[in-house]
């Protein structure tokens, strides 16, 4: 097996895993808006915002790929296709139970605004702690670019 083999086999996971947990996290909190338009129709901004928010890690997942591009050559060393490898896996995981996660915590949030309660600016704030752990291992690709 080449190098670089390796490097794209970890770059592919990463892109896969950070969208399927989008796709999972986005859904999730969909799911409760549109249980909660039917109580609270008029919140539907609300909504919207707390539902598209778990799709920013599979943002993150092609802000990787783009982080670590420039080391994906035919040329590239052993050594750099398992950092490369051993980042996107970490990056994947990450960012798909992050976006799991987020996706439950803006459910909930949708839930009790679709009740009447004013929850969207406290919601907004708790479900920055799961993205927080993907954002790290975003920066975390920074440093890893610098030692290769």
């Amino acid at each position: 097996m080449e190098p670089i083999l390796l490097a794209y086999i970890g770059i592919a996971i990463m892109l896969g895993l950070s969208g399927i947990g989008s796709s999972y996290g986005v859904t999730i909190s969909a799911n409760a808006a549109i249980g909660a338009m039917k109580k609270n129709p008029d919140a539907f901004g609300n909504y919207m915002i707390l539902s598209a928010l778990p799709g920013t890690q599979g943002l993150y997942g092609f802000l990787g790929f783009y982080l670590l591009s420039n080391f994906l050559t035919s040329d590239i060393t052993w050594f750099a296709a398992s950092a490369v490898f051993g980042a996107s896996l970490a990056v994947a995981v990450i960012c798909l139970i992050s976006a799991i996660r987020q996706g439950q915590v803006c459910a909930n949030g949708i839930a009790g605004i679709g009740a009447g309660y004013d929850l969207f600016g406290r919601t907004l704030i708790l479900a920055v702690f799961p993205e927080l752990y993907a954002i790290i291992s975003v920066a975390a690709l920074f440093l890893i670019q610098g030692v290769l």
